[in-house]
C-alpha cells in the first residue's frame, strides 16, 4: 500500500567532501522512506577535521530560502537542526520551527557547540546562551558531553564531571523532554545515555569503541533517531538501531583503513534502514 513520505527539514551545513551533517542526513533519511528536505547553513569544501576548507555562509541566503517554502506552503512531521555558525541562525532557525511546526512535528536540535572538553573555534559565550533558546524549542536533543556541560552553565573543560543523568535532567527542565547525551567513550566502549521525561525514565545503550574517532558519527547518530522517531518507532529502539548502524559501519571502515576525516563508510549499509 502506498503513502505520502513524512517530511523532515534538515537545517545543517553542506560539506563537498567527508560524510557529515548534511551529507549524512540526506542518505539516511531518504533510505529511511523520508523525504529529506535540506537548508543548508554553510557551504564547505570539506569538512572542517581537514586542514583547510572553504567556507560559504549561508545567513544571507535563508531568509530567502524559506520564504520560497512558505510560499509552497509547506509544514514537516519533523525539523531537525545541527551546525549553526551564528547568532543570527540560531535566530532563523527558532523562528522557523515557529512557523514550520503543527502539534505533532516533531522538533529535533543537535546543539553542535564543541567536543573532548572545547568549544568550536567561533563559538561565543553569546552563541552557547542562545542554544540555549533553541533547545527551549525542541522535543529531543543530542549533546555530546561537552555540550551536555555547556547547557548546563558548566566549564566544559571539566569533563570529569560525569554525571549523565543529572546532567540530563537539567537539560530537560530547559523544554526538551527527551535527551540523549551521545559518544561517551570509556572503557573500550561508547555509551549513549537516554532520558525519557514522559517516563521519567533513564537509560543508556552501549556499543565497542574500536579506538578510531570517525567524522560525522553523530550526525549518523542523530540522524537515525531523528528518522526512526518520526516514523513512530520507541526511543530506545531508535537509540539501539542508530548504535547497531554505526558499529556496523566503524568496522567497515576499520577494516580498510579508511581515513577517519573521510568519516565512517555507510553506505554499504543503507538499505538495513529501510
Amino acid at each position: 500500500m502506498y503513502s505520502v513520505p513524512k517530511k523532515v527539514a534538515a537545517i545543517h551545513d553542506l560539506s563537498g567532501f567527508g560524510r557529515c551533517s548534511l551529507t549524512a542526513a540526506i542518505p539516511i533519511l531518504s533510505s529511511m522512506g523520508l523525504h529529506c528536505c535540506p537548508m543548508p547553513t554553510a557551504i564547505l569544501s570539506n569538512q572542517t577535521g581537514y586542514e583547510d576548507f572553504s567556507y560559504l555562509d549561508f545567513t544571507p541566503y535563508m531568509p530567502d530560502f524559506i520564504s520560497g517554502w512558505r510560499r509552497r506552503g509547506l509544514s514537516f512531521d519533523a525539523v531537525y537542526s545541527g551546525f549553526l555558525g551564528s547568532v543570527d541562525q540560531i535566530d532563523i532557525v527558532t523562528d522557523f520551527i515557529k512557523h514550520f511546526s503543527g502539534p505533532d512535528t516533531l522538533v529535533a536540535v543537535d546543539p553542535v557547540m564543541g567536543d573532548n572538553g572545547c568549544k568550536y573555534h567561533g563559538f561565543s559565550d553569546d552563541m552557547c546562551s542562545r542554544m540555549k533558546d533553541l533547545v527551549r524549542c525542541a522535543d529531543i536533543v543530542y549533546p555530546n558531553f561537552t555540550e551536555a556541560l555547556m547547557l548546563t552553565g558548566r566549564d566544559p573543560s571539566a569533563d570529569s564531571f560525569r554525571e549523565p543523568e543529572k546532567l540530563a535532567r537539567e537539560i530537560s527542565a530547559l523544554g526538551p523532554r527527551k535527551v540523549i547525551i551521545t559518544g561517551a567513550v570509556a572503557h573500550d566502549k561508547v555509551t549513549n545515555y537516554i532520558f525519557d521525561s514522559l517516563s521519567d525514565s533513564f537509560s543508556f545503550v552501549s556499543g565497542p569503541y574500536s579506538g578510531t574517532s570517525y567524522s560525522g558519527t553523530g550526525d549518523i547518530f542523530a540522524s537515525i533517531v531523528t528518522g526512526s522517531l518520526t516514523l513512530g518507532r520507541s526511543l530506545e529502539v531508535s537509540v539501539r538501531s542508530a548504535a547497531d548502524f554505526i558499529s556496523k559501519a566503524v568496522t567497515y571502515a576499520d577494516n580498510l583503513g579508511s581515513d577517519p576525516r573521510e568519516g565512517v563508510i555507510f553506505e554499504p549499509f543503507l538499505r538495513e534502514l529501510s
